[in-house]
C-alpha cells in the first residue's frame, strides 16, 4: 500500500502523520510531498521512504497513491497561503485514492460539525481511519 502525505508551510502536521502511520504500520510506503523543501524536510526525517517537492510531484504521485492523507487544504485551491494550486486540488481531488483530509481552520477555511480536537488528536483519527481502510481492503 502507498500512502501519499502532502503539507506545507513547515510540515509540522505531515511529519505527525508520517510518524504516526509509521508507528501504527512500518510496512506501509509513505511518499512525502512538500509544497516547499521546509514541509519536505521535515516530513522525511520524521521516517517518509520517498520524497519530492512541488505542484508537480503533487500531480504525479496522486495518480499512484492509495491513500492520499492531508490538511483539507490540500483539496482547496489557494489555500494554505497560496501554497496548493489550482493544479494541486484539481489533482488531489481527481486522484483515485482514498483521501483522509484533516480539518484544520485556517487560512478562511472552516470546517463546521467537526470537535475541536487538538493536532494530535486528528493525526490520531486519521491514522484510526487508515487502518479501518487497510483492513476492508485486506
Amino acid at each position: 500500500m502507498r500512502v501519499l502525505i502532502i503539507d506545507g508551510q513547515g510540515g509540522g502536521l505531515g511529519r505527525q502523520l508520517v510518524g504516526a502511520v509509521k508507528e501504527y504500520d512500518p510496512g506501509i510506503e509513505v511518499l512525502a510531498v512538500g509544497t516547499n523543501s521546509a514541509a519536505t524536510n521535515a516530513m522525511l526525517r520524521a521516517g517518509a521512504d520517498q520524497a519530492a517537492t512541488g505542484e508537480n510531484s503533487v500531480t504525479v504521485a496522486s495518480k499512484k497513491a492509495d491513500v492520499i492523507m492531508g490538511p483539507v487544504g490540500i483539496v482547496i485551491a489557494d489555500s494554505m497561503l497560496g501554497e496548493i494550486t489550482p493544479r494541486m486540488a484539481v489533482a488531489v481531488g481527481q486522484s483515485s485514492a482514498k483521501r483522509i483530509l484533516i480539518p484544520v481552520n485556517l487560512c478562511d477555511n472552516i470546517v463546521v460539525g467537526v470537535s475541536d480536537a487538538s493536532m494530535g488528536k486528528n493525526v490520531q483519527n486519521a491514522v484510526e481511519a487508515l487502518a479501518r481502510f487497510t483492513q476492508e481492503i485486506r
